[in-house]
């Protein structure tokens, strides 16, 4: 009875699987996938309008938490949606324009959210190595014009790839393993020479990942130095502190990125369902727990947050 729904009826539409060797179980991973989904734009939502309705969390890093929350909910809407239409619906069919454009913005919306970490490491390293400046370091609108430069970063970098996706020819298989258009899922697709495609690939994520992680590593370098120059433990503490959210929303949002990427690209002995369970739960988890960490580990945002629960 499914093997209809494998076949394009329509030359200018792919068909997603879902997730290869566990669609009996779609209808119970879609449990998760749509409570994660929930809490990631009840929790997003929440921190988007109470500094919005909080004059005093206008600052630099309640900004930066803005446009976090904002990628936050770009990238789980980007995939979750159709992903549940497909679990619960079975409806696999996605036109070409569709899935060039989901794979752009969800690759955009990758792109700066790790272009908003890195301004969040230097807010981080300015509080702590040049505390007394900060104010006139960091303006409100210096940091919206680095978030624009982030995005301006993203759109270059990311518009290429289904560019070159667009060009090439795609024959009889037109079936996407995958919940998502996934760039590497749609390329492996194509009967056309595809190295264009896999070095920019690559070549992209090596530049946008190593270049953020090697900006952020340095400012930590930075942070610690001027930490240890502190003869005080519970000046240590206090210092360390304050990036305690940030790093932790580092490592949810970048270890399984890197680890989905590398076990795509790389780990040809894992099975299939595996890797795209891997590719979902970096656009499901960090969503869901970045206003979490936030909301825990920020006294201020706390208190704010549990004032308007309350009124409600």
């Amino acid at each position: 009875m499914a093997a209809p729904n494998l076949t394009p009826s329509d030359p200018s539409t792919f068909i997603l699987k879902g997730i290869p060797g566990l669609e009996d179980a779609h209808i119970w991973i879609s449990i998760p996938f749509s409570t994660f989904y929930v809490i990631s734009l009840l929790g997003n939502f929440m921190i988007l309008f109470v500094v919005t309705e909080e004059k005093t969390l206008h600052k630099p890093m309640y900004l930066l938490l803005c446009m976090l929350a904002l990628t936050d909910i770009g990238m789980s809407t980007c995939v979750v949606p159709k992903a549940l239409c497909i679990f619960w619906f079975h409806s696999k069919e996605i036109t070409v324009d569709g899935c060039l454009t989901q794979m752009f913005f969800l690759n955009a919306a990758a792109a700066m959210q790790s272009a908003i970490l890195v301004t969040m490491a230097f807010d981080r390293y300015v509080a702590i190595c040049h505390p007394l400046r900060y104010a006139t370091i960091l303006t409100n609108s210096r940091i919206a014009k680095l978030g624009l430069v982030g995005l301006i970063r993203a759109v270059l970098l990311v518009l290429p790839q289904p560019l070159l996706v667009w060009r090439l020819p795609f024959c009889s298989n037109r079936v996407i393993p995958h919940t998502y258009c996934e760039h590497i899922a749609v390329v492996k697709m194509s009967c056309g020479d595809t190295t264009v495609n896999r070095t920019y690939g690559l070549v992209i994520t090596f530049v946008i990942i190593g270049l953020d992680l090697t900006l952020i590593g340095l400012s930590y370098v930075l942070i610690i130095r001027a930490v240890l120059r502190i003869s005080s433990k519970k000046a240590h503490r206090k210092a360390l502190n304050t990036c305690t959210a940030h790093i932790c929303v580092m490592l949810v949002s970048y270890t399984p990125y890197l680890f989905s990427v590398l076990t795509h690209r790389f780990g040809q002995g894992i099975a299939a369902h595996v890797h795209i369970l891997l590719a979902n739960l970096y656009l499901l988890v960090p969503p869901m727990l970045n206003p979490i960490i936030y909301g825990i580990k920020t006294k201020e945002l706390r208190d704010k947050v549990g004032k308007y629960t309350c009124r409600m």
